[in-house]
């Protein structure tokens, strides 16, 4: 008699189970965690105390550059590690929809990359205690960083089953990360928009093809529809890709 198989959220709660489990038991997730908080606090903490502005502004400027290292470095291992390991045989046995199995990893990732975004919470603490921050604007600074989060590891399980290779994994979705919020910045679109000139390619990548410009409307406090559509949609399109692309794999 074979197992029922269970709904696509159902099965995605089982293996967001087993992958946040499997994180820590390894001590990398930890290690990995508590590195990218120290660096990230204590680039705060030094533009803090040069600028003496009581708002994380200076935070969440800084903070895609971070996660174009750490996030690749967490996703590199969600399929990529299933096949060097032969353990992809055996998770595509079970009696689970693909979808659940790319959202499950999916939700893993982004609840490890959600205990990141709360280790930073004695910032918020030291800014309330200090003066008197705008928490709204606080609140919106939040929700751009887990947004970007979210698209950068949707695209990095994306690359991690394209290649059963974890440095190959993460070299490619190091570089594209680099490439969505680098081609945000205004030199590198000033730089572009010379060299080609006439043709305005630096603009029009920093519009139509960047992250940083809606990341920056929402850390300003204004959530756009556009905005919103971009993360929601382009992370919901790189985990159809792979749901797509791992059961391929799975036949």
């Amino acid at each position: 008699m074979t197992a029922k198989p269970l709904g696509l959220l159902a099965g995605a709660r089982v293996i967001a189970s087993r992958e946040f489990a499997a994180w820590f038991d390894s001590g990398v997730a930890t290690a990995s965690t508590i590195a990218a908080l120290l660096l990230a606090n204590s680039i705060f903490m030094n533009e803090f105390f040069l600028a003496g502005r009581i708002d994380m502004g200076p935070f969440f400027a800084r903070l895609p550059v971070l996660l174009v290292l750490f996030l690749p470095a967490q996703s590199m291992r969600l399929w990529a590690e299933e096949r060097r390991t032969r353990t992809f045989e055996v998770l595509v046995t079970l009696p689970l929809a693909t979808g659940s199995l790319v959202l499950g990893k999916f939700l893993a990732a982004l609840a490890l990359y959600g205990l990141f975004l709360v280790g930073t919470a004695p910032i918020v603490v030291m800014l309330c205690v200090l003066g008197a921050p705008d928490l709204g604007l606080l609140a919106s600074g939040y929700l751009a960083a887990l947004l970007l989060g979210g698209l950068l590891l949707a695209l990095g399980s994306l690359l991690s089953a394209l290649s059963p290779d974890q440095v190959v994994a993460f070299v490619l979705a190091a570089l594209v990360s680099a490439a969505l919020v680098l081609s945000g910045d205004e030199r590198l679109v000033a730089v572009l928009d010379g060299l080609f000139s006439g043709a305005n390619v630096g603009t029009w990548i920093h519009d139509v093809f960047s992250a940083i410009p809606h990341y920056e409307e929402l850390v300003g406090g204004i959530a756009s529809a556009p905005a919103l559509a971009y993360f929601v949609g382009l992370s919901a399109l790189s985990l159809w890709l792979t749901t797509t692309l791992v059961r391929r794999l799975r036949t």
